[in-house]
């Protein structure tokens, strides 16, 4: 008696079913479609598919020369382990998008808010002044910071004298230097510090209020949109206030 393996060719002829299934509604399209369909199709066969595979090829096996278990086990192994990157794939875009929603939560709560964040320009409202902080690597025997509007001219020059390393605030009252409330609205803040006898440009940290928020994308960094028209980061927020 002749027994035929038709392990390989039952096997051939499932994996050829399962990867027509994704194209056969599409045989009237373009061709570029098709194409499109196909590689689509192709690249569908997960953990169901292989497993199909594999009890078609047990069924059709030779009974006279059985598959060996160590390719058996094998097998095995590649379904296992298609199977744990799959579930895998799963558990990380749950988390994605649960940090999405986290993000979007934060967000909303920081629309209207007012910040301190890495800056060089902010909108001020000149009835009240502003309060913001300068960053001195080493100490500075000479430390000013100077006022420009918008259209570039300085306004008023703060002298902050010698100042430790560390960080130095300064509060500007909203004047010029002849004392008279200037108008409100965007002001840039430039400080400068002698360190060991080289005038060095400084950090300054400036408070300004969120008017909207910009969501990252693909896990970016959220993008504060600021009452002065810039944007921000939010890794840059220094602090957070009411």
């Amino acid at each position: 008696m002749t027994v035929t393996n038709t392990s390989n060719d039952a096997s051939a002829a499932l994996l050829k079913s399962l990867q027509s299934t994704g194209t056969t509604s599409s045989t009237s399209s373009t061709s570029s479609s098709a194409s499109t369909a196909s590689s689509t199709g192709t690249s569908s066969l997960g953990k169901d598919s292989f497993l199909k595979l594999l009890v078609t090829q047990m069924q059709n096996q030779n009974p006279l020369d059985p598959q060996d278990n160590s390719e058996f086990v094998a097998q095995l192994a590649q379904f296992s382990s298609l199977e744990t990157m799959q579930n895998l794939s799963s558990t990380v875009d749950s988390i994605s998008t649960q940090y999405q929603s986290s993000q979007a939560l934060q967000a909303s709560s920081l629309v209207g808010r007012s910040v301190v964040v890495d800056a060089g320009a902010t909108s001020v409202d000149t009835s009240t002044g502003l309060t913001g902080s300068v960053v001195l690597p080493s100490s500075s025997s000479a430390t000013t910071v100077k006022v420009y509007d918008s259209a570039g001219s300085v306004v008023r020059t703060l002298d902050l004298g010698t100042q430790a390393a560390g960080t130095a605030s300064f509060t500007w009252d909203g004047k010029d230097e002849s004392g008279e409330t200037l108008a409100s609205g965007n002001y840039s803040f430039v400080a400068n510090g002698s360190l060991d006898g080289t005038s060095t440009a400084l950090t300054t940290y400036l408070p300004a209020t969120v008017s909207s928020v910009t969501m990252g994308t693909s896990g970016a960094d959220m993008t504060l949109n600021l009452a002065s028209g810039n944007s921000i980061a939010l890794s840059k927020v220094q602090k957070i206030g009411i």
